[in-house]
């Protein structure tokens, strides 16, 4: 079975999250799948670059979800959403899965 990057999990969590929230409009469907990526990307992380950089990412990906609420008022909900899913997809890329 193919390996999939960590940086992709953790995206998916956090656009998949967003869409099953929007499309459902149950918010707590969303904040599932929204915590089994995230459950599952840091569990790739950790035993890829550690327990520190796992915290570190797991924190990035917490951060992103968070920040995504205020940046959404001034570009707009997918783009926001989006933005943040491509940074910590780029953190988890360059910390985890570039050398993977």
């Amino acid at each position: 079975m193919a390996k999939v990057p960590s940086a992709a999990v953790a995206a998916g969590g956090l656009v998949g999250g967003y869409g099953v929230a929007r499309w459902t409009k149950r918010r707590e469907l969303g904040g599932a799948v929204l915590a089994v990526a995230g459950a599952a990307a840091a569990q790739q992380w950790r035993r890829r670059a550690g327990g520190t950089a796992a915290g570190a990412l797991t924190a990035a990906y917490v951060a992103g979800f968070a920040g995504s609420h205020p940046l959404a008022k001034k570009v707009g909900a997918w783009p926001a959403v989006i933005g943040v899913a491509g940074a910590v997809a780029l953190a988890s890329w360059a910390v985890a899965d570039r050398n993977a």
